[in-house]
């Protein structure tokens, strides 16, 4: 197929079909356990998290240098004041930023990086984007998903001698999936690439390109037609972002994030060699998958930052803020939300540092875990600065910029709310996380039992799946009936003081609950359950709280032999886990009482125009153009934004 053949408009895909396609690419056996897998089918399988991980002598002294080293840069060098004025980080930090080797962070020390664990790089990330957020989006966005983690994980020796130490001190990297009309369904994806001799030629658009403004490397999802010799299917290069037909062709600005350099980037009959194929044709989506199983952990580690700045300016405003003759913090209404907000914080840091260090040490199956760090510290960090603000109350509304103009402190409340938003959108919206860990935590029924409900599987594998299915039941479902959990005495390592074991058999009790109540969703509506979109969420919100709070209790358990805390870590847990539980209970309620059917019919008649009525009194200040831009191939007619920092 030559170079100059027309690429194929978008792809027309069913439902079924894009479905078929993301299954595809999802990882399909589990050859590691996961701790997170066996709490969904009621199995609390506490061993697999306690005692708690640690990471090696070496690693931790290695990581702790590189903390003091970043942490001196941060607080000379970054002015997080200017990057929200300016919407852009200076370019000299960005240099320094290259100077200290926190673009290597993650890559191997033999390529020139840091070579630090995840634990580390997520502290990194944290301490970074506390100075502003900004830095801890393109640092992770370079490391996390673009070019060195994919090539880590799947690039050939070749590709890593020729493109880590470039990421190691050089170069900027991005990561491009998304397209104008292409979110979570990658089976609408339309960028190509053609093969053409020892070359691809790749035409699309891009939306969202994180780095991509300043990107020196692009790793590039596109679509490889099938064709002799070719099996065709999304399939990952890297990209020089230099090449000719490669074009910035806008810079986003957002609510939040005002720093991130992230933009739309068009491909015309771009040539790339075979060579920086990433994997085979047709890997394109597992490989992004598999890279978020990690990557998405950089998410919660920006989230545990947020946390503790919104308790330490909680703890000092409401300490000086008096009303009705006492500081606004010994009023309950208050204290009932900083009381959370502490809590909350540890059990996120609990949930950041167990995940990352199961994944430094490698011998369980994280997908689920990282999944669940990231859907609930995006949601939970989300509400404690929204709890920030109201504290806060009217200055919490008012710009930095505002309140240091007439002579108080610049505490950027509002700010962290705006910049904060996005964690619920982007490396997978929680709608999308519910689905997807929902997909997850079913597996072993699917497995099982899914050609059971499939409409198009013949009554001879059905019948396959019904004995298959007969003999994984027997075995499972009694099991759910009795466990530790109802034993007083079950998990007492964990009382010292504060009494932590009675959250963790309510914890195992629970899970048990939860894994009976998925069984029989799935018994009542078979196939319809991928459409129950409502219960699946909760579900999977039950199991967040769960992990959450086991991690907890555990992290509590090290900093009490530690000798760090460990009185403060137990109470804190305490807390959490009460807290955690009340919300749980409503979330089992809210399974089977709620408003979901309802909620349809209301959105059939919102679409079909029946309450166009309730519109009608205002003026809509959205202005006229298409709700999603033309991204039709061909040569670029906007002027190339494309800024690399050198």
């Amino acid at each position: 197929m030559s170079a100059s053949t027309t690429p194929p408009s978008r792809p027309a895909v069913t439902e079924r079909e894009a479905r078929e396609v993301a299954e595809a690419a999802r990882e399909q056996h589990w050859r590691k356990p996961s701790f997170a897998k066996e709490l969904f089918l009621g199995r609390f399988r506490l061993d697999l998290i306690h005692p708690h991980p640690l990471p090696g002598e070496e690693a931790a002294q290695r990581g702790e240098e590189f903390l003091a080293k970043l942490r001196d840069f941060v607080e000379t060098k970054v002015d997080a004041a200017v990057i929200e004025r300016d919407a852009r980080i200076p370019d000299e930090v960005i240099d320094g930023l290259k100077e200290l080797g926190a673009f290597g962070m993650k890559i191997d020390t033999k390529y020139g990086g840091l070579g630090l664990t995840q634990v580390y790089y997520n502290k990194a990330l944290s301490l970074a984007g506390s100075a502003s957020p900004a830095i801890g989006v393109l640092l992770s966005a370079h490391q996390s998903i673009g070019v060195p983690q994919p090539l880590k994980l799947f690039g050939t020796q070749e590709q890593r001698e020729r493109f880590l130490p470039r990421c190691a001190r050089t170069d900027i990297s991005a990561f491009l999936l998304t397209e104008p009309d292409v979110g979570s369904d990658p089976a609408r994806l339309a960028t190509t690439a053609v093969p053409d001799g020892d070359d691809y030629v790749l035409d699309g658009v891009k939306l969202w390109t994180t780095n991509g403004v300043v990107a020196d490397l692009l790793v590039v999802m596109a679509r490889v037609p099938r064709s002799e010799g070719h099996r065709g299917g999304i399939t990952a290069f890297v990209v020089e972002t230099n090449s000719p037909g490669v074009t910035v062709e806008n810079r986003n600005a957002f609510m939040g994030l005002r720093g991130i350099e992230n933009g739309v980037t068009r491909f015309h009959q771009v040539r790339v060699p075979a060579a920086n194929r990433v994997g085979e044709e047709g890997q394109g989506l597992k490989i992004a998958l598999t890279t978020l199983n990690t990557g998405r952990l950089s998410l919660p580690a920006s989230c545990v930052a947020a946390g503790k700045w919104c308790l330490k300016i909680a703890r000092e405003w409401s300490a000086v803020r008096e009303q009705w003759g006492k500081p606004v913090a010994h009023h309950e209404a208050v204290g009932s939300k900083i009381s959370f907000i502490a809590a909350t914080t540890f059990a996120l840091e609990a949930v950041t540092d167990l995940a990352s260090q199961m994944a430094d040490e490698d011998r369980n199956d994280i997908r689920i875990e990282g999944a669940l760090a990231k859907l609930y510290a995006s949601e939970m960090a989300w509400t404690m600065a929204d709890e920030l603000v109201q504290i806060r109350g009217g200055r919490g509304f008012e710009t930095a910029e505002s309140l240091r103009a007439r002579g108080e402190r610049g505490v950027p409340a509002e700010q962290l709310l705006r910049d904060l938003r996005i964690n619920r959108i982007f490396e997978g919206s929680t709608e999308i996380m519910h689905l997807l860990i929902a997909r997850e935590a079913v597996d072993a029924h699917l497995t099982v039992a899914g050609d059971l409900i499939d409409p198009e599987k013949s009554l001879g594998d059905k019948a396959k799946a019904g004995a298959n299915a007969g003999a994984f039941y027997a075995k499972w479902l009694p099991k759910l009936v009795a466990g530790p959990g109802q034993l007083p005495t079950s998990y007492g390592d964990f009382k010292h003081g504060v009494d932590l074991s009675g959250h963790l058999r309510y914890v195992e009790r629970t899970s048990r609950k939860l894994a009976r109540s998925t069984f029989y969703a799935m018994s009542r509506w078979q196939g319809r359950m991928e459409s129950k979109q409502g219960f699946l969420g909760r579900i999977v919100d039950i199991g967040a709280e769960l992990f959450a709070m086991s991690a907890a209790c555990v992290r509590a358990e090290l900093l009490r032999n530690q000798g760090e805390n460990g009185r403060e870590a137990y109470q804190l847990a305490d807390v959490f886990c009460r807290q955690a539980r009340i919300r749980v209970e409503e979330l089992f309620n809210r399974l089977w009482t709620n408003t979901d059917d309802l909620d349809r019919k209301v959105v059939k008649g919102v679409l079909s125009g029946t309450y166009a009525w309730l519109e009608q009194g205002i003026v809509d200040p959205s202005g006229d153009g298409p709700w999603i831009a033309d991204a039709t191939p061909g040569a670029s007619q906007r002027e190339n934004l494309h800024r690399p920092i050198r």
